[in-house]
């Protein structure tokens, strides 16, 4: 499968601008919740930390990005740099593999923040969570299905952002995953002479995966057993040495 991975220019440009709109929003939340009696905190310690932070993660020192990040906002949630603290403390979670606490984050900030330019990201990274806990064909499959789900959200919300292509590719990809999962269990019945489970298993593959990689294949052993020709092997002989690869994308960073 051909890989469209997201240029680092347009994750700059989405950065610079996030960085330069975060300011803008920051000052009037500080002066709002100044007027309620709150506390709020010198700019330049949080911006401190907000640099300290920024610097570890481009570093790819995920953990100690993620404290920095996560001190700001205990001890500055009104300042400037919150709403970056916010989305880089996921980012940070989602490269230490901490998907669904990433998850619970990203989805938190679109919640709070739904107009934010930073949206599309965050969506695309909600499916990224997903995507990421692909395991092989004989597991659980819901994680698959849940990219699916959450990258066709990002397409229908946004068709034209910066993400499209490689979601469209994830999707294809987390495809070719289940369609590959129905052949293993198809292969299954086969082997073990459960033919009318295999024919069903095959029929629902190519009715709703015919794009799939692994069609052709499918096609050939449900027509060998129609015609009562399944192909001649022993009872054990499903038992694969090691499960076959399912065509995916590296997952982004």
């Amino acid at each position: 499968m051909q890989i469209f991975p997201i240029k680092q220019t347009k994750l700059f440009i989405g950065l610079l601008a996030l960085l330069i709109l975060i300011p803008l929003a920051g000052c009037s939340m500080e002066k709002f919740y100044s007027t309620l009696g709150f506390r709020t905190s010198p700019t330049g310690s949080a911006q401190d930390l907000a640099i300290k932070g920024m610097d570890y993660y481009s570093h790819g020192k995920y953990e100690k990005a993620k404290k920095s990040f996560e001190t700001l906002l205990n001890q500055y949630p009104f300042s400037e740099y919150s709403l970056l603290a916010e989305l880089k403390t996921a980012d940070s979670n989602y490269n230490l593999e901490n998907y669904e606490e990433a998850f619970l984050q990203y989805r938190d900030f679109e919640e709070h923040h739904p107009s934010n330019e930073a949206i599309p990201y965050v969506m695309f990274q909600m499916a990224m969570c997903y995507y990421s806990q692909i395991d092989t064909i004989d597991r659980d499959t819901s994680t698959a299905a849940n990219a699916i789900y959450s990258f066709s959200r990002l397409l229908r919300a946004f068709p034209n952002s910066a993400y499209t292509e490689e979601a469209q590719a994830r999707i294809r990809a987390a495809r070719n995953f289940l369609a590959n999962h129905e052949y293993y269990v198809a292969s299954f019945y086969e082997k073990t002479y459960a033919y009318e489970e295999a024919k069903a298993r095959l029929e629902y593959l190519l009715r709703q995966y015919p794009e799939s990689n692994i069609a052709p294949k499918a096609e050939t052993l449900l027509n060998d057993l129609r015609n009562d020709n399944p192909p001649g092997r022993s009872l054990f002989g499903w038992l694969p040495k090691s499960l076959p690869a399912w065509e995916g994308v590296t997952p982004a960073k």
